[in-house]
Protein backbone atom coordinates (compact mmCIF):
# COMPACT_ATOMS: atom_id res chain seq x y z
CA UNK A 1 0.00 0.00 0.00
CA UNK A 2 1.22 3.77 -0.61
CA UNK A 3 0.38 6.76 -0.01
CA UNK A 4 -0.42 9.99 -1.90
CA UNK A 5 -1.41 13.59 -0.96
CA UNK A 6 -3.69 15.82 -3.63
CA UNK A 7 -4.10 19.18 -3.08
CA UNK A 8 -6.87 21.22 -5.16
CA UNK A 9 -8.14 24.65 -5.24
CA UNK A 10 -10.81 26.64 -6.66
CA UNK A 11 -12.36 30.01 -7.03
CA UNK A 12 -15.95 31.16 -8.18
CA UNK A 13 -17.30 34.63 -8.59
CA UNK A 14 -20.47 35.60 -6.83
CA UNK A 15 -23.39 35.69 -9.41
CA UNK A 16 -26.93 36.99 -8.97
CA UNK A 17 -30.01 34.54 -9.09
CA UNK A 18 -28.00 31.64 -7.85
CA UNK A 19 -28.32 29.07 -5.46
CA UNK A 20 -25.74 28.95 -3.22
CA UNK A 21 -23.66 25.58 -2.69
CA UNK A 22 -21.04 24.37 -0.60
CA UNK A 23 -20.45 21.24 0.74
CA UNK A 24 -23.61 20.14 -0.77
CA UNK A 25 -25.41 22.48 1.29
CA UNK A 26 -27.39 25.32 -0.21
CA UNK A 27 -27.63 28.48 1.79
CA UNK A 28 -30.29 31.51 1.96
CA UNK A 29 -28.50 34.09 0.16
CA UNK A 30 -30.15 35.99 -3.03
CA UNK A 31 -26.51 35.20 -4.07
CA UNK A 32 -24.65 32.24 -5.25
CA UNK A 33 -21.77 31.55 -7.85
CA UNK A 34 -20.95 31.45 -11.26
CA UNK A 35 -20.16 27.96 -13.28
CA UNK A 36 -21.29 25.93 -15.35
CA UNK A 37 -22.34 23.48 -12.63
CA UNK A 38 -23.76 24.52 -9.37
CA UNK A 39 -20.32 26.02 -8.44
CA UNK A 40 -19.68 24.09 -5.34
CA UNK A 41 -16.08 25.55 -4.80
CA UNK A 42 -15.50 22.73 -1.78
CA UNK A 43 -16.46 20.23 -3.48
CA UNK A 44 -14.46 21.25 -6.96
CA UNK A 45 -11.15 21.79 -4.51
CA UNK A 46 -12.00 18.56 -2.86
CA UNK A 47 -12.11 16.59 -6.57
CA UNK A 48 -9.26 18.63 -7.69
CA UNK A 49 -7.10 17.55 -5.16
CA UNK A 50 -8.54 13.52 -5.36
CA UNK A 51 -7.84 13.34 -8.84
CA UNK A 52 -4.62 14.88 -8.64
CA UNK A 53 -3.24 12.44 -5.82
CA UNK A 54 -4.15 9.25 -8.32
CA UNK A 55 -2.58 11.37 -11.28
CA UNK A 56 -6.18 11.45 -13.32
CA UNK A 57 -6.47 14.64 -14.04
CA UNK A 58 -8.66 17.57 -12.89
CA UNK A 59 -12.09 18.52 -12.99
CA UNK A 60 -11.94 19.89 -16.16
CA UNK A 61 -10.70 17.01 -17.97
CA UNK A 62 -13.56 14.73 -16.38
CA UNK A 63 -16.42 17.01 -16.79
CA UNK A 64 -15.46 19.64 -19.04
CA UNK A 65 -17.70 22.74 -18.91
CA UNK A 66 -18.47 22.33 -22.98
CA UNK A 67 -19.87 18.97 -21.95
CA UNK A 68 -23.80 19.81 -21.67
CA UNK A 69 -24.15 16.88 -19.19
CA UNK A 70 -22.36 18.87 -16.69
CA UNK A 71 -24.94 21.91 -16.82
CA UNK A 72 -25.95 22.95 -13.23
CA UNK A 73 -24.67 19.17 -12.00
CA UNK A 74 -24.87 18.68 -8.24
CA UNK A 75 -21.25 19.16 -7.28
CA UNK A 76 -21.20 16.56 -4.27
CA UNK A 77 -22.82 14.06 -7.14
CA UNK A 78 -19.83 14.85 -8.95
CA UNK A 79 -17.48 13.95 -5.98
CA UNK A 80 -19.38 10.76 -5.63
CA UNK A 81 -18.17 9.75 -9.50
CA UNK A 82 -14.68 11.06 -8.63
CA UNK A 83 -15.05 8.15 -5.73
CA UNK A 84 -15.68 5.70 -8.18
CA UNK A 85 -12.61 6.60 -10.32
CA UNK A 86 -10.39 6.30 -7.50
CA UNK A 87 -11.89 3.07 -6.88
CA UNK A 88 -11.20 2.21 -9.76
CA UNK A 89 -7.49 3.06 -9.96
CA UNK A 90 -7.37 0.79 -6.65
CA UNK A 91 -7.64 4.20 -4.37
CA UNK A 92 -9.35 4.54 -1.48
CA UNK A 93 -9.93 7.97 0.60
CA UNK A 94 -8.18 8.55 3.93
CA UNK A 95 -9.32 11.96 4.43
CA UNK A 96 -9.46 15.02 3.57
CA UNK A 97 -9.15 18.64 4.98
CA UNK A 98 -10.37 21.83 3.49
CA UNK A 99 -10.95 25.94 3.91
CA UNK A 100 -13.29 27.91 2.23
CA UNK A 101 -12.60 31.55 2.01
CA UNK A 102 -15.46 33.50 1.78
CA UNK A 103 -16.58 37.24 3.77
CA UNK A 104 -19.80 36.20 3.83
CA UNK A 105 -22.31 34.19 4.43
CA UNK A 106 -21.35 32.70 7.41
CA UNK A 107 -20.47 28.85 7.58
CA UNK A 108 -19.89 28.08 11.06
CA UNK A 109 -23.85 27.01 11.57
CA UNK A 110 -23.35 24.71 8.56
CA UNK A 111 -19.93 23.02 8.72
CA UNK A 112 -20.95 19.97 10.26
CA UNK A 113 -23.14 19.32 7.69
CA UNK A 114 -21.24 19.75 4.91
CA UNK A 115 -18.55 17.34 6.12
CA UNK A 116 -21.36 14.63 6.61
CA UNK A 117 -22.64 15.45 2.80
CA UNK A 118 -18.74 15.49 1.56
CA UNK A 119 -17.92 12.00 3.76
CA UNK A 120 -21.28 10.30 2.78
CA UNK A 121 -19.94 10.99 -1.08
CA UNK A 122 -16.80 9.85 -0.37
CA UNK A 123 -17.97 6.92 1.52
CA UNK A 124 -15.80 7.61 4.42
CA UNK A 125 -16.60 8.63 8.01
CA UNK A 126 -17.24 12.30 9.04
CA UNK A 127 -14.68 12.08 11.30
CA UNK A 128 -12.13 11.96 8.59
CA UNK A 129 -13.41 15.21 6.76
CA UNK A 130 -12.70 19.13 8.19
CA UNK A 131 -14.45 21.72 6.91
CA UNK A 132 -12.46 25.34 8.09
CA UNK A 133 -13.89 28.29 7.15
CA UNK A 134 -11.85 31.80 7.44
CA UNK A 135 -12.74 35.46 5.64
CA UNK A 136 -9.87 37.23 3.60
CA UNK A 137 -10.42 40.37 6.24
CA UNK A 138 -11.92 42.37 3.92
CA UNK A 139 -8.91 42.24 1.68
CA UNK A 140 -8.58 42.11 -2.39
CA UNK A 141 -11.40 40.60 -4.01
CA UNK A 142 -13.08 38.05 -1.62
CA UNK A 143 -12.80 40.04 0.93
CA UNK A 144 -15.43 42.79 -1.12
CA UNK A 145 -17.25 38.97 -1.50
CA UNK A 146 -16.56 39.57 -5.37
CA UNK A 147 -16.10 35.69 -4.79
CA UNK A 148 -15.15 32.58 -2.56
CA UNK A 149 -12.56 30.60 -2.90
CA UNK A 150 -11.77 26.56 -1.17
CA UNK A 151 -8.33 24.99 -0.88
CA UNK A 152 -8.09 21.15 0.06
CA UNK A 153 -5.40 18.43 0.67
CA UNK A 154 -6.76 15.11 0.66
CA UNK A 155 -4.55 11.78 1.66
CA UNK A 156 -5.03 8.68 -0.73
CA UNK A 157 -4.01 5.27 0.06
CA UNK A 158 -3.24 3.63 -3.31
CA UNK A 159 -2.70 -0.45 -3.56
CA UNK A 160 0.15 -2.17 -4.45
Amino acid sequence: MGLRVGIGYDIHAVAKARRLMLGGVSFETDWGLDGHSDADVLCHAIGDALLGAVGLGDLGRHFPPSDPRWKDASSIHLLGLIRAMLRGAGARVVNVDSTVVAQEPKLAPKIAEMCRNIAQALQIGADLVSVKATTNESLDALGRSEGIAAWAAVLVEIEG
